[in-house]
Order: C-alpha cells, then structure tokens, then sequence
C-alpha cells in the first residue's frame, strides 16, 4: 500500500474539493491546447545547447529510395486502398494512408500546400474524399501548417512520382511547444516512437514545420528509430511516393503510452520508450544502487537547479538534507552546455531525482527503473497537473513517484504579494480566471523555500524506498 503524501493531510472529500480539482483539471486540460495561441514563454532548453543549428538537407536518395528514371514504384502493400481517420483522445488527429501513396510538398506547385494522395486502383472506389489536419500531436496549435490528404476519385489527377520509396513514411510537424524540454518529448518524441517503433527502423520521417535545430538536437534518438535522414517537407520539389504513410502523430497523455492504443504490431508501454534510450544512450545502469550487496553504499541524488523561476531559495539547505538521510547529493543546472546524450548519462548516474515542477523532471526518463522521482509541487493548487505531467508517466515508466506540495509560507509569492492577495488567498479563483493568470502567479513568479523539518520525512521515505527494492532483489 502507498504512503500518503508528506505534508497533504488527509481529509474527507467534499463537494468543494471536488468542484476544486475539476476546475483546476478543466484549466489545465484547455491550457495544454491554448498554450500557443497564448504566447506561452517556454524555455528553449535544447535550441541553447545547439551552436550548429543548421539542418543538412537530403537531396542524395539512399539505397531504399528509387528515381522514377531508374525504378518503378514499389507497389508494397497498394491493393489495399483506404485512409484510415483516428481521432481517438483528446488532443491528436491522424490518417494511416494505405496503397499508392504520393506525397507533394512542392511550394511552387501547390502554393503553401502539403498534399497526400491515395491514388485509386482500377477496383477502388468512386469517390473523392478529403481530409484536413495538422500533423502535430496537439491538433489546435494555429502555427502548425495544415496537411490534405486527398482519396482521389481519378488516378489521372495524380502527381507523377519523381522519387519511390519501398519503405513506409511518418508525416509529422515540429513548431507548436518544441523548443520546451518537457514538449519535446510529450509531443513529438514519445508519439513518434509510438508511430515509428513496429517499422523496425525501415521508415522514412518527413518532417513540416521544421526546426532546424530539432533534428540536431535529437539526432541520437531519431536514428534509432530510422535508418535514414529525415526530410524536410517545407521547400521540397520532389512528388514523393509510397506504399504506406502515416499522417500526423498520436500523442495518448502526457509523457505516456496507452498500450491498447498502439498501432498493430505490439502494446507499446512507456517502459519500452525509457528502455529504447537507454539503448540508444548507450545508458549503462538499468536499476539502482544496491544497498544490501554494497553495504555503506549511499545513494546517489540529483538535485535540478533552475536559473530562473521555481528556484530552490535554500538549495544548500536541501542538500545538507539529503545528506543527513544518507544520500550523496548533488544540484546540477542540466541546461547549460550539454548535450542530450550528455544530460542523459549524467541523469542515469543517479539514483533519485529532485526538482521543482518543471521541464527539467523530463529527465526522469533517462533514471534506471526502480529510482526515485521527487516532484517538489508549488504553492496554488497545482497537484492535479503536476500529476498528471510528472506523477503518473513516472509510476508508468516503473519509478517510485513522491511529491511534496509547498505550503503559502514556503513561497516566495506571499512576501511578494502579501497574505490577502487572491493568489494566496484564493487559488482556485486566480485558476477559474484562466491559464494566464495561473501562469502568471504560480509558474512564472514563485519560487520556494522548503521547510526542511516538513520536507525531511520524504527524504527519508525515498530512502526507505530504495532500502526496500535492494532487498526485495536479493
């Protein structure tokens, strides 16, 4: 049976605190879509590491890809004829576009369109049909350029191929939140592992929207799911041609993985994902310390420093802390020249992680299984979307998740803003007035300062933790 959370008291459910949480639950489930359209400040976190942001482009065609002039289309799976529309969840759009397949991008043609046909076969259907979606994971981020896919009713009205592939393709956009750490993940690489995975490395991204730096950034993890370079769609003069393209990307939840929503092939589950980066890292640990076999052993604890807000005020005190629970404690701002493959190595050195409420906890992925997510939860209500960002990916990717929610007099808001404000006063209110006013106040202003005598009995249950799972595996 799970602990109860240090410093949340238990208390009977009401009618109040339920209206409470839906509301904080409705604010944050419309702000995950609303976030752009809004002129959200993410922080670039990745675009600061990268100095060569320049994207090679691939006009050279590989092996599994044949000019028209030297090869015929490979027909793959054609025969089979049909688009497949998923709207399943609440933020995502795709098409599984099966048979002839041809792909214009050719600003020049199209003016700004991006075009997928399925070209008929002689017994195909008679009817056109259109479909118009982003191909981003968060569907309503105005910035992501639309993509048609087209079931056309002629096969005359099909663009010629000027280049074939033999292997399947997954269509998807960059812009929307990329650039944020947690967004990266959450919206871009976790779908496209999703999508990308059963291929076995034999498919073919094209990218719209792009980001040059994105594709450097996260080169590592992108070649292990394709052994080929990405293209990019935005100013391509090429009509591209293939048996099968996946349109869009399916993102389930937050940093997660519904098995029963994987694509046919197998029931994907985010242990899979935090598995294949520990391979593509080359990750060397796979579970933590050993506090039975290594007697004396302390375990290792990573705190994340940030650099603006939700700072730790009294970080020393913090790991003054962690020492006196028998951890070895280190703060580490994981921004600041490193790579991803570099952060990564750092990261699974460790044995528990500590952070703010922040992107920073996106870096639970790269722990071993069986270590220890600490999530310090600032002060306005903010439990519900803390959970369900960091809380239950963490749990789903086999780590023991705690949280430690600050209270007003752990904030830096109270002496900023004085006990009567609403933002002290009355959170649910600064929450019913929308995603900017809650961004204002709780994320973008606060930092805190942990009591250490409230927050030392966490310590120590992710000690005990750890002390636990040791000798469970002997």
């Amino acid at each position: 049976m799970e602990a109860p959370r240090v410093g949340v008291p238990i208390v009977h459910l009401n009618v109040g605190f339920v209206v409470g949480v839906l509301v904080v639950l409705l604010t944050y489930l419309v702000a995950s879509q609303k976030a752009s359209i809004t002129g959200l400040n993410v922080a670039t976190t990745v675009a600061q590491w990268i100095t060569d942001k320049q994207l090679i482009k691939s006009p050279v065609v590989n092996s599994d890809v044949q000019r028209i002039a030297d090869k015929p289309l490979i027909q793959g799976s054609a025969e089979k004829g049909k688009v497949v529309y998923n709207t399943k969840g609440y933020y995502s759009e795709t098409c599984e576009v099966d048979g002839d397949v041809r792909i214009n991008g050719d600003v020049r043609i199209n003016g700004a369109a991006l075009t997928v046909s399925l070209v008929p076969t002689s017994t195909s259907w008679s009817e056109h049909r259109e479909w118009r979606i982003r191909p981003y994971s968060r569907k309503t981020m105005p910035d992501v350029k639309m993509v048609t896919v087209t079931q056309l009713q002629d096969k005359a009205a099909a663009p010629a191929c000027t280049v074939a592939y033999s292997v399947p393709a997954v269509l998807f956009a960059l812009g929307g939140l990329t650039g944020n750490f947690w967004h990266d993940f959450t919206d871009v690489l976790v779908p496209l592992f999703i999508a990308s995975w059963r291929y076995a490395g034999e498919v073919q991204f094209l990218i719209t929207n792009m980001r040059p730096w994105y594709p450097v950034a996260y080169k590592t993890i992108l070649q292990g799911l394709s052994k080929y370079d990405v293209v990019d769609l935005d100013d391509d003069e090429h009509v591209r041609c293939f048996p099968h393209v996946t349109v869009g990307i399916h993102q389930h939840r937050d940093l997660s993985i519904i098995p029963e929503w994987s694509p046919a092939g197998g029931r994907l589950a985010m242990p899979d994902f935090t598995r294949f980066l520990r391979e593509v890292f080359a990750l060397p640990r796979d579970a933590p310390a050993s506090l039975v076999r290594e007697r004396g052993r302390r375990p290792r604890l990573l705190l994340i420093r940030r650099g603006h807000s939700r700072r730790f005020m009294n970080e020393q005190e913090i790991l003054r802390a962690a020492e006196a629970a028998r951890f070895e404690a280190v703060a580490m701002d994981l921004r600041r020249g490193v790579t991803v493959g570099e952060q990564a190595r750092a990261v699974n050195s460790f044995d528990a992680l500590l952070g703010v409420h922040g992107a920073g906890l996106t870096n639970s992925a790269f722990l071993p299984p069986g270590a220890v997510l600490i999530q310090v939860v600032p002060y306005g209500k903010m439990d519900v979307i803390a959970t369900l960002e960091f809380g239950e990916p963490a749990k789903e990717m086999g780590l023991r998740y705690l949280d430690y929610s600050v209270t007003a007099e752990e904030s830096t808001l109270l002496e900023m803003l004085g006990p009567e404000h609403p933002a002290i006063k009355d959170p649910d209110a600064v929450h019913r007035s929308g995603w900017d006013k809650m961004t204002e106040f709780y994320l973008d202003k606060q930092s805190v300062r942990v009591d250490i005598a409230r927050f030392a009995p966490t310590l120590a249950q992710a000690l005990d933790y750890l002390r636990q799972q040791s000798t469970n595996k002997q």
